[in-house]
């Protein structure tokens, strides 16, 4: 159990390290890329998936497909090498779960019997009795025709070092310090009456966290042929008037905001947001709403696509025009399609939630389910 719940504390701390570096880089072009390894990264927890973690890793796979193929859209034309770290990327998780479903289907499961491997596995490398720090992180990579190798020694020796800690099986744990019973609190009642101690707080660690929770200043400007909409709290005239056939726009993490868009334009993302209304005219390409809470949409003129992924609460105005758009959903609840009636009504249509999967005798058949009751 220590093992494990050291193994569980290590790959959490790397993966919130993972995704913050995402969020850090929101700017970035290589945004999809580094989004497709946020969402994917949490299958290496597969090893606390009591049950089935086969499925687990691919429900992850199936995450990151959903940015891969935007990086596909982008680059598959114009370079290949991006296709190219699409299938080395994706290939990780499939032979993953193919790892996964020959040697532990229902679970990670120790060896009892297994040969026990030699210390010298175990035997630290040679080093100076103050050991320097870890040099700090390089920058993100950048595709350019000049890629040199990846340098891997110094990622290399760390995940040896880690993988020989945790092979060393129940020794792992001869490290702790023992705890005599004079310093147990439910043992010896004087040490209630010192209250609990307080850890120091490295200067730094607090100044990261402050950093953290800052505010950042809202955005609103055209960046090439995007439109940033990003960090506006309690704004309700936010207003794009002068757009164009091929520009997108990306609203983030905005809460209590209207938006209105005017003209026609390329696409619309509303990814992280809250109680947010968004009025637009017309899209020839696709309105994604992702990762977001309590959203109003309202189309005026025409959209082939609306794509709503993640999101809990989400209304759909439709006018006429857009009466035969596509609506694609998937991990999302409370969504409701309004459809015009008349001149100023709307007629309300839940979006299905439940599906029942059944075998015909040939091949699986999904329908709606309505929740009786």
């Amino acid at each position: 159990t220590q093992i494990n719940r050291g193994i569980n504390y290590t790959l959490m701390y790397h993966i919130h390290e993972i995704q913050n570096f995402r969020e850090r880089n929101r700017g970035s072009s290589f945004f999809n890329h580094l989004s497709a390894v946020s969402e994917s990264i949490p299958a290496l927890g597969w090893i606390a998936v009591t049950q089935r973690p086969g499925p687990y890793v691919k429900e992850m796979n199936d995450a990151a497909t959903f940015y891969t193929n935007r990086v596909l859209k982008d680059y598959k034309e114009t370079d290949r090498r991006h296709v190219d770290w699409v299938r080395s990327y994706l290939s990780i998780w499939t032979e993953m779960q193919s790892f996964i479903k020959q040697h532990h289907t229902t679970g990670l499961a120790w060896s009892k019997s297994g040969p026990i491997a030699p210390s010298s596995l175990f035997d630290p490398p040679a080093a100076p009795s103050a050991p320097c720090p870890p040099p700090p992180p390089g920058p993100p990579p950048v595709f350019t025709d000049d890629d040199p190798l990846p340098q891997t020694g110094s990622a290399g020796a760390q995940h040896s070092a880690l993988f020989a800690q945790l092979n060393q099986g129940m020794d792992i744990t001869k490290g702790l310090k023992r705890v005599s019973d004079d310093q147990k609190t439910h043992k010896n009642p004087n040490l209630r009456t010192h209250g609990t101690p307080t850890k120091n707080k490295a200067p730094g660690a607090v100044s990261s966290q402050k950093a953290a929770v800052q505010k950042r200043p809202p955005l609103l400007e055209l960046e090439g042929k995007k439109w940033r909409v990003e960090y506006f709290e309690q704004k309700h005239d936010l207003i794009i008037e002068e757009t164009e056939l091929k520009q997108v726009v990306y609203v983030f993490s905005c809460n209590n905001s209207t938006l209105q868009i005017k003209g026609k334009i390329n696409s619309i993302i509303v990814d992280n947001c809250k109680k947010l209304g968004l009025v637009f005219e017309n899209v020839v390409g696709i309105v994604e709403i992702i990762n977001s809470k309590a959203i109003q949409l309202q189309v005026l003129g025409a959209v082939p696509t609306i794509s709503i992924n993640k999101t809990e609460g989400c209304q759909v105005y439709l006018s006429k025009d857009s009466l035969n758009c596509d609506i694609v959903s998937a991990k999302s609840s409370e969504m409701n399609i309004m459809v015009p009636e008349g001149d100023d009504d709307y007629r309300e249509f839940p979006v299905p939630e439940q599906f029942k999967t059944v075998w015909d005798g040939s091949k699986l058949v999904t329908e709606p389910t309505e929740i009786a009751g």
